[in-house]
């Protein structure tokens, strides 16, 4: 019962810790960030399990942190109030081919990280944008002026209803 507890604890703590740290992708992390992280689970891992080697042990730890994993997910799927705590929002980072440098300074993103990001989805320059999301997964999705210009009766029906 102790590892369960302990591992309910690590959880959370982990859980805050990575809401904190704000929305990256794996391949966008600083190597030290990376290493940070891997550390941390040692870290995660002494402290959850404290001096029990077995393999029982190391099996309740690894199901309390997938049960919390689950229930966290339903609980964000099925309560919308919820969803709003447990999960990141998109964030609009560029609209009509201007910063919002709030919005940058928040998620602690600086213009060449934004340019890098837009040479990868070969944009040249901030006039063809009509928005720059940050998605809640750490991806930036960019809209195109041209794509959305676009009369939306003239799309495809493939769309979800």
């Amino acid at each position: 019962m102790e590892i369960v507890i302990r591992a309910s604890v690590m959880f959370l703590l982990v859980y805050v810790l990575l809401r904190l740290m704000g929305k990256r992708e794996l391949g966008q992390m600083a190597p030290f960030e990376l290493v940070s992280l891997i550390v941390m689970g040692d870290l995660i891992q002494q402290g959850v399990t404290h001096q029990d080697f077995s393999l029982t042990g190391a099996t309740l730890a690894i199901f309390t942190f997938a049960a919390w994993s689950f229930a966290l997910g339903l609980i964000a799927h099925r309560i919308p109030k919820m969803r709003r705590v447990l999960k990141s929002r998109p964030v609009v980072l560029i609209r009509e081919g201007k910063l919002l440098p709030a919005n940058l300074d928040e998620e602690r993103i600086d213009t060449d990280e934004l340019a890098i990001e837009m040479r990868l989805a070969g944009i040249s320059g901030l006039h063809q944008i009509a928005w720059a999301i940050l998605e809640p997964e750490g991806k930036i999705s960019f809209i195109r002026k041209d794509d959305a210009d676009q009369d939306p009766r003239a799309a495809d029906d493939s769309q979800v209803a």
